[in-house]
């Protein structure tokens, strides 16, 4: 059983039980640290690339005779010796995946949790259900919740729009369905906030963290 804070629309706090079968696993910063060194090199694009010598598109004439006139030999003005010439084992496209097992995956998710839960970054909201988006209803939402100008997370269901679209708006918020997060903008955030509404989709999502 865990113990969270409720919202309310007119910012009250209450308590909120959760009832998770969670079991806290030891911590394991090494494993974190792989987690997100693999999920930085995978959203890399890989794209950056310089020219060798002999994709420039210059003349591959001769500067000037090889011996008599006192100045050093050139075979190119392609040479990378020379201005705008070409690059030496520059950057080239390529492509490389890191990737992490199913159990370490758990292992630091688990930690972010149980992290989450003792520094009390764990929020539920209840909030009103909205025709039509609106940000000052989304920041006044987070300023009854004293996160406003933290980063915060916000957990989503795939089909609430009306609600995406109020919060999309608000430069410290990064909104996440239940189905995609990572250890980088857990670890990043100062709150994690899910909807009241949204609470069997929490557990489902926690349950894969076991």
């Amino acid at each position: 059983m865990f113990t969270i804070s409720l919202y309310g629309n007119q910012g009250k706090a209450e308590t909120l039980n959760l009832d998770f079968q969670m079991e806290k696993r030891e911590q394991s910063p090494i494993t974190f640290a792989r987690a997100i060194r693999a999920l930085f090199q995978n959203w890399r694009q890989g794209t950056v690339a310089c020219k060798t010598r002999g994709q420039l598109a210059f003349s591959n004439k001769k500067p000037w005779r090889q011996k008599g006139t006192g100045r050093a030999r050139v075979s190119s003005i392609r040479s990378p010796l020379w201005r705008k010439g070409g690059v030496i084992f520059g950057p080239q496209p390529r492509v490389r995946m890191l990737s992490i097992n199913a159990q370490q995956r758990k292992l630091v998710f688990n930690n972010l949790f149980f992290n989450a839960i003792d520094n009390s970054v764990l929020k539920c909201i209840d909030f009103a259900e909205v025709n039509k988006p609106s940000t000052k209803l989304a920041l006044n939402a987070l300023k009854q919740m004293n996160v406003e100008g933290k980063k915060v997370v916000l957990f989503l269901s795939l089909n609430d729009d009306m609600t995406y679209a109020s919060f999309r708006n608000l430069p410290n918020v990064s909104i996440m369905l239940f189905d995609e997060p990572n250890a980088f903008h857990l670890s990043n955030s100062d709150c994690w906030i899910f909807l009241k509404k949204d609470i069997e989709s929490l557990k489902q999502m926690v349950a894969q963290w076991n």
